[in-house]
């Protein structure tokens, strides 16, 4: 028998021009924004001026990198300081999983240690999250419809969880029209993300009917595009591909478990500086190889391996493919978007054990398919590396 539930915000809106949507929508949240943005908040101009027109008041935050804890606990103070009524986050995926915990901080008591995981006290959010609209303006994390808000500890040196059904956005809007400005590198490090979302859904031992069906076109939209918009970032028909494949990245994300490449990003993002995108595309093929080899000797009758047989199919658009054949692909893929090795990225050979063990614990990797032995994983590593 199949038992599953599945979550997403209230409303999600796609497709090109929907931003001239948000100011009137925003209008039936308050009349006072808090509007989150990313580094090149210039690119928030236009539409803070919508705001404007709208009669909205409006209190800017700017994340200017990776979501800390610092920044979220300043948001969340400069957000009650300013009585906003309702958050607005306008940027990547940063700024989308500072917006869910600024939001869910505005409306409950104690401050942000006391909801995280692992570094804090895991309690759980009680009260409704003030409204939050949430328009990426890129295609990768699918931030804008998931249930958790990923943020980084520098005095703990790892990426935590705040996380609550309750705590997803109240609008998404998706405009793929915002993406078209993204240069190619970035393109590629946030593709490769939703790529590894979908894939790892779609073999998690958490996969459900409708997880899987969004999987599949996710994927299909993906593996047609991703080099497409890589050297043409003007390819509208492209960006619209990847804006939904990061939608249904994100959807299946909030309603299935991922797997290992999530596991080790975990760890790895909060030793490391390196780009979340850059380090699932150099371990995607890796993991995706040790897992098909693991699961032929141990678990042949895993419903995973078909999955994986059917994604290769997809893939290279060939019905004899097989789960190795799709890794071939990515292989592939990762070369031509210039993906380099996780040492490149930062990563040092010598701590190669102490993110094994660390990788092991993360909830991502119990998402995995198969349980992968401490060797796998440090094999996995040295491959990302040559």
């Amino acid at each position: 028998m199949i038992n599953f539930e599945f979550a997403a915000p209230s409303q999600i809106i796609f497709g090109p021009g929907t931003i001239n949507q948000a100011p009137p929508l925003a209008q039936h949240l308050g009349k006072s924004a808090f509007l989150l943005v990313g580094r090149n908040y210039e690119r928030a101009d236009s539409f803070l001026k919508q705001l404007h027109a709208n009669n909205i008041t409006v209190s800017i935050f700017q994340i200017p990198g990776e979501p800390t804890t610092d920044n979220v606990l300043r948001g969340a103070n400069a957000a009650r300081q300013t009585k906003s009524d309702f958050v607005i986050s306008f940027g990547g995926g940063s700024v989308m999983d500072t917006g869910k915990a600024v939001a869910a901080l505005m409306t409950n008591p104690g401050n942000l240690f006391d909801y995280l995981e692992v570094i804090g006290r895991g309690k759980q959010i009680t009260h409704p999250p003030a409204p939050h609209m949430a328009i990426p303006t890129t295609a990768g994390t699918g931030a804008e419809v998931t249930r958790n808000a990923v943020i980084f500890s520098p005095e703990h040196q790892v990426k935590v969880s705040m996380r609550s059904r309750l705590m997803l956005p109240t609008i998404a809007i998706i405009d793929p029209d915002l993406t078209l400005s993204m240069p190619p590198h970035l393109t590629a490090y946030t593709g490769l993300d939703a790529v590894t979302q979908l894939i790892e859904a779609f073999v998690s031992n958490a996969a459900n009917p409708i997880t899987d069906v969004l999987c599949r076109e996710g994927l299909k939209r993906a593996a047609r595009s991703l080099v497409r918009v890589f050297h043409d970032g003007q390819n509208r028909e492209g960006r619209e591909n990847m804006a939904l494949a990061s939608l249904f990245g994100g959807l299946v994300l909030a309603n299935a478990k991922l797997g290992a490449v999530h596991g080790f990003a975990a760890p790895l993002g909060g030793m490391f500086s390196a780009p979340h995108g850059a380090v699932c595309g150099c371990l995607l093929p890796h993991v995706m190889e040790a897992n098909i080899h693991a699961l032929l000797s141990r678990a042949p009758s895993s419903p995973a391996l078909l999955h994986y047989g059917v994604m290769a199919q997809i893939f290279t658009q060939n019905r004899s493919a097989t789960p190795l054949d799709g890794v071939k692909f990515l292989k592939d893929l990762c070369s031509a978007l210039k993906i380099p090795r996780i040492t490149e990225l930062g990563v040092l050979p010598a701590s190669f054990s102490d993110v094994v063990e660390k990788t092991q614990t993360t909830s991502s990797t119990k998402g995995n398919p198969i349980e992968l032995r401490p060797e796998e994983l440090f094999s996995i590593l040295k491959c990302a590396s040559a």
